[in-house]
C-alpha cells in the first residue's frame, strides 16, 4: 500500500491524476491478461499498490474504470490509425490498406489491446457502448475521407459503403486476434483490401 509519504509535497491534483493513472495500467494490464472477471477494486489496488479509498476518488465502480481502459486504448489506435493513414499517399487503396494494416498491427502487437477494443468489448454493457461510439467515428471518418479522396461519389453509396466497412472491420479484427486468419498480417491485409476493391 501507499506510504504516508509518498504524495508528500505533491499538489493534490497532480496526485488525483496520477494515482488514476495507476489504477488505469493495472486494470489495463489485468483485463488485458485476465479479461473483466480478473478486475476488481480490490485486485486493481493491489496490482497498483494503492489503498482501496483511491480507487473511489476516480471512478464510482469497476465499469467505470473499465470504460476509462477502453478509451485509453481506442485513443492509442486512433493516433495510430491516422499516423499511417497520413504516411500513406493520396490514393484511396494505399490509404485504406495503410488504415487496415494499422488496426490490426496494433491490436495484435499487445494482444491485452485486442481484448479491450475487441473481444471483451463484446459482452460488458459498458464496453459495448463504448465500442458502438468507436464505431460510429469509424464510420464517421470513413465517409470523410472517401468524400475528402472521391468528391463526385454517390452520397448513398458511399454510405453503405462506410456501414460496411465498418462492421467488416470489427469482424476482421476479431478474427485476426482469434488466429482464425494465419499469422501473416501483409496477406490478411492484401486480402481484405481485394474484397473492398
Amino acid at each position: 500500500m501507499s506510504s504516508p509519504t509518498r504524495w508528500a509535497g505533491v499538489p493534490l491534483s497532480d496526485r488525483r491524476a496520477e494515482r488514476r493513472a495507476l489504477l488505469v495500467d493495472a486494470a489495463y494490464r489485468l483485463f488485458g491478461d485476465g479479461g473483466e472477471s480478473a478486475v476488481s477494486v480490490r485486485s486493481v489496488c493491489r496490482e497498483c499498490g494503492l489503498n482501496t479509498r483511491y480507487f473511489y476518488e476516480s471512478f464510482a465502480d469497476v465499469d467505470d474504470l473499465l470504460g476509462a481502459v477502453y478509451d485509453g486504448v481506442n485513443a492509442e489506435l486512433v493516433e495510430v490509425v491516422g499516423a499511417a493513414i497520413e504516411q500513406a499517399n493520396d490514393s484511396v487503396r494505399m490509404r485504406t490498406r495503410a488504415g487496415i494494416a494499422a488496426v490490426l498491427g496494433f491490436s495484435s502487437a499487445d494482444p491485452r489491446r485486442g481484448r479491450v477494443l475487441f473481444t471483451e468489448a463484446r459482452a460488458n454493457p459498458v464496453l459495448t457502448r463504448r465500442r458502438a461510439a468507436a464505431q460510429e467515428l469509424l464510420r464517421e471518418s470513413v465517409l470523410t475521407e472517401g468524400g475528402r479522396l472521391t468528391p463526385e461519389s454517390d452520397p448513398v453509396a458511399a454510405a453503405v459503403g462506410a456501414a460496411i466497412f465498418t462492421g467488416a472491420m470489427a469482424e476482421l479484427a476479431q478474427q485476426w486476434l482469434a488466429g482464425n486468419l494465419g499469422d501473416d498480417l501483409d496477406t490478411v491485409v492484401d486480402q481484405a483490401l481485394a474484397i473492398v476493391f
